[in-house]
């Protein structure tokens, strides 16, 4: 018997593809510059994991309960208040194998089979496979640099159906790096409750952004029965360089609560306990510091490699203004986005994300840049490529 038509729909993450072929390269001792995957090149910080081991030595390593570590969902709700100064309910927290676990749980509780989910595209190429796993389906919108590669109201009713159940945004976004402008998302939120269906926001850059003013989507103050249709995602992986621990949560509307925990002691139990005391130290005043730092570090990598790629040719219409990625059009050099990732990869050992892993829209002439590695190395693949294009 073959694979289910579920599986064969799946499209593979192609970058890892490329990165497991730099890797090759790297074993033949060529020297290759990493700007392709999105993880963060700083160490887990100290405090996380001494908390960690600690936890592993006192013998912290039983199962959770399925939504979490109270003292974990109670400390996220505190840093809610702190950081955003809004109030959420630590029962509304559900702590998750990643980001991946509480988009999951999300989609697992509000769609029925059929159901339509609209993306943006570009966008985040694993959320559209997740509502396939879901036996839903995905309408990807095209979005471009006049609205910062964000979706609208206008958007939404333009391609909104009666089985739609739920929006994705992002804010900031993979691969662009744009916000939503608090407006539209209050303009989107309403629209979508009036409809009876979900708002999700990814939020897991949050905490990684530069020079501008941004709020979570749980905190649109004068709309707060918005609250009800909401569900916001984030994540230990970014902001916290806590990638391979695998920790995100998710906060859900309190009526979504029991069932999110039902579906979880189906699916994964809980998420890894080590991981999870070792979080408990994410938000102490010590850790905060090293991770302010290391967002100082990202925004001086993003104001180096920004005007150097549009010197070489790049057109960048639309700046980053958080994350650690440059979406770039490369239709200067070439027309096609992934040869042209495979060329710069074997020729002069500069790996990159071509734009098809991040849907259909012009994926030909655009291609993603990672600043998750030293300004030094980034300088060193600026000098390839200019040594290459130019």
């Amino acid at each position: 018997m073959g694979c289910s038509s579920r599986i064969n729909d799946i499209q593979p993450f192609h970058v890892m593809a490329l990165l497991a072929r730099a890797k090759e390269l790297e074993a033949e001792g060529k020297d290759i510059v990493h700007m392709e995957i999105g993880e963060p090149d700083f160490p887990t910080p100290a405090p996380i994991v001494e908390a960690g081991i600690a936890a592993i030595s006192a013998g912290d390593v039983h199962y959770t309960p399925a939504v979490g570590l109270t003292e974990l969902r109670e400390a996220i709700s505190t840093f809610y208040q702190t950081r955003y100064n809004v109030s959420i309910s630590s029962n509304r927290v559900v702590i998750t194998p990643g980001a991946s676990g509480a988009l999951m749980l999300a989609l697992g509780v509000i769609m029925q089979e059929g159901d339509e989910v609209l993306l943006a595209d570009p966008g985040y190429p694993c959320n559209r496979n997740f509502v396939r796993f879901l036996s839903g389906k995905t309408r990807s919108i095209s979005v471009d640099a006049s609205t910062g590669y964000q979706l609208t109201l206008k958007h939404l009713k333009e391609n909104w159906k009666p089985n739609t159940s739920a929006v994705i945004v992002a804010s900031p976004s993979n691969p662009t790096g744009t916000l939503l402008a608090k407006d539209e998302l209050v303009a989107m939120a309403l629209f979508i409750k009036e409809q009876g269906a979900y708002l999700i926001v990814d939020e897991i850059y949050h905490g990684l952004v530069y020079d501008v003013e941004y709020d979570t989507a749980l905190n649109l103050y004068e709309h707060r029965d918005i609250d009800e249709n909401i569900i916001v995602i984030n994540s230990f992986s970014k902001y916290f360089n806590m990638t391979g621990w695998r920790l995100g949560w998710v906060v859900a509307p309190e009526k979504l609560v029991k069932d999110m925990d039902k579906l979880a002691q189906n699916i994964f139990l809980a998420a890894p306990t080590p991981a999870q005391y070792a979080a408990l130290a994410a938000f102490n005043e010590e850790t905060i510091s090293i991770l302010e730092k290391h967002k100082e570090e990202f925004k001086q990598r993003r104001d180096f490699l920004l005007p150097k790629l549009k010197e070489l040719g790049f057109k960048i219409e639309v700046e980053p203004q958080g994350a650690f990625y440059i979406y770039a059009n490369c239709e200067k050099f070439s027309k096609d986005s992934y040869k042209f990732a495979y060329d710069l990869l074997e020729n002069i050992g500069v790996a990159i994300t071509p734009g098809k892993d991040f849907g259909s829209n012009k994926a030909d002439t655009f291609v993603r840049f990672a600043y998750t590695t030293s300004i030094d190395r980034l300088a060193e693949g600026v000098k390839r490529l200019n040594n290459y294009l130019n």
